[in-house]
């Protein structure tokens, strides 16, 4: 595929998705903490499409332009990869991912704000087979985020969050909990209090 990041044998690459309309701190925390305690190399920052479980989302160039400011150090990938593949849904992603790069280790990161809502994800059980995956503590989601249909589902592919980067190379399914510093923004708070992707510098750029 042109334009497609570069991987070497072995590369443990966190996968970030979103529609980042617009990007914050809070998926930074996400990132950076998973980037640490996983040990990973790389997060690939995946600015998708058109979230199928949301309406329709800010332009592209927009969102990927947010996600480049909030997304600090080489080691932080911005990637339009999913509009270039075509894929719509996580699932096909991870799956097209695995194809094109099969030298790659990736993780699938999410914040446990999201948790609750996993099982309506398109083929959700599938992803936690294919990937393992790393849920990073956030705001609002509590003792209830931990429990939720992951947990419920796949109760021995939990790994004690000590072993944190050894679940990143583990067999999947194979999940970690990770308790870290809650950051309490969201997008939907932001587009509430009126800054969202409108009021970025440079964000009506096509």
């Amino acid at each position: 595929m042109r334009h497609a990041p570069l991987v070497q044998r072995g590369l443990r690459i966190g996968l970030l998705g979103g529609s980042f309309d617009p990007a914050h701190a809070g998926h930074a925390h996400v990132a950076e903490t998973a980037l640490k305690r996983m040990g990973l190399d790389v997060v690939w920052w995946l600015v998708s499409p058109q979230n199928p479980l949301k309406t329709q989302s800010s332009p592209l160039a927009a969102r990927m332009l947010s996600a480049r400011n909030i997304a600090h150090g080489p080691r932080m990938v911005v990637t339009d990869i999913e509009t270039r593949m075509g894929t719509r849904y996580t699932l096909d992603t991870i799956r097209g991912l695995k194809r094109l790069f099969p030298r790659a280790q990736f993780v699938w990161l999410m914040g446990s704000d999201n948790l609750a809502g996993f099982q309506r994800w398109h083929g959700w059980q599938w992803i936690a087979r294919e990937v393992p995956i790393c849920v990073v503590s956030r705001p609002g989601s509590g003792p209830k985020g931990r429990l939720g249909k992951l947990a419920a589902r796949f109760p021995w592919a939990r790994w004690p969050e000590r072993q944190a980067e050894l679940s990143a190379s583990a067999r999947p399914p194979a999940w970690v909990h990770l308790s870290a510093r809650w950051n309490p923004l969201s997008s939907t708070r932001l587009r509430a209090e009126g800054r969202g992707l409108q009021h970025l510098p440079g964000a009506d750029t096509p």
